[in-house]
């Protein structure tokens, strides 16, 4: 069973920066395609970052510049370093995790691209 579980979030002030990790399952960070989400209330939930094949990532046009994902084979933990965040970053982040590695996801900003989910970490900026 796959496991996502965030942490890292909280309250800042426009400008600031947080992180924001996921403990996944073993070899999933290293065998699936692996995304950031985040869903603002009365909004539906967007693709922030995502892992892609060849190393490669992908960004939200929102975030681009701002946001990097990046992930640690080694401890199983996807990240999501946050700089600059302003108010309409405020929502709550989703881990998301794919079912086949990188390579067979054609639309890795797209929800329906990832099966397992973790229950989300929430971030608050404030002017």
């Amino acid at each position: 069973q796959v496991q996502l579980v965030e942490s890292g979030g909280g309250s800042v002030q426009a400008g600031g920066s947080l992180r924001l990790s996921c403990a996944a399952s073993k070899y999933i960070v290293s065998r699936r395609c692996m995304a950031w989400f985040r869903q603002a209330p009365g909004k539906e939930r967007e693709g922030v970052a995502s892992t892609v094949s060849d190393g490669r990532t992908a960004y939200g046009d929102s975030v681009k510049g701002r946001f990097a994902i990046s992930e640690d084979s080694a401890t199983n933990t996807l990240y999501l370093q946050m700089d600059n965040l302003q108010r309409e970053d405020t929502a709550m982040y989703y881990c998301a995790a794919a079912s086949l590695g990188c390579a067979a996801v054609s639309l890795p900003l797209q929800e329906p691209s990832y099966r397992h989910w973790g229950q989300g970490t929430q971030v608050t900026v404030s002017s």
